[in-house]
């Protein structure tokens, strides 16, 4: 399980495939398979069967996840995506800091 650099509530922009240069929220994170979840973006269909008395049956729109490599942070300050560095605080903390303008990325 490798260290991940992005994180659940970020925002990402995706580099290659079909929805490539589209921004959306990280909704989950897959550190195993290392993937992530995003908000309208790699959407698939489900045939889903009806389940009484709830579920209705049909096809359904849903995100799929897509691999983490084919995604960059966006910094919330300058609005360009950025591969983050790790630095320490005074304090001891770690944070991830925008290597464009330096500011720490929450």
């Amino acid at each position: 399980m490798a260290k991940l650099k992005i994180k659940k509530k970020d925002t990402v922009l995706v580099l290659s495939g079909k929805d490539k240069g589209r921004k959306g929220e990280v909704l989950r994170v897959y550190p195993d398979g290392a993937r992530v979840l995003i908000a309208k973006v790699n959407m698939t269909t489900k045939h889903a069967k009806p389940r009484p008395p709830a579920q209705p049956g049909g096809i359904q729109k849903r995100e799929a996840p897509i691999h983490i490599s084919k995604v960059m942070l966006v910094c919330s300050k300058c609005e360009q995506a950025v591969r983050p560095k790790l630095d320490k605080l005074a304090s001891g903390e770690r944070v991830r800091v925008c290597r464009n303008c330096g500011e720490v990325v929450l």
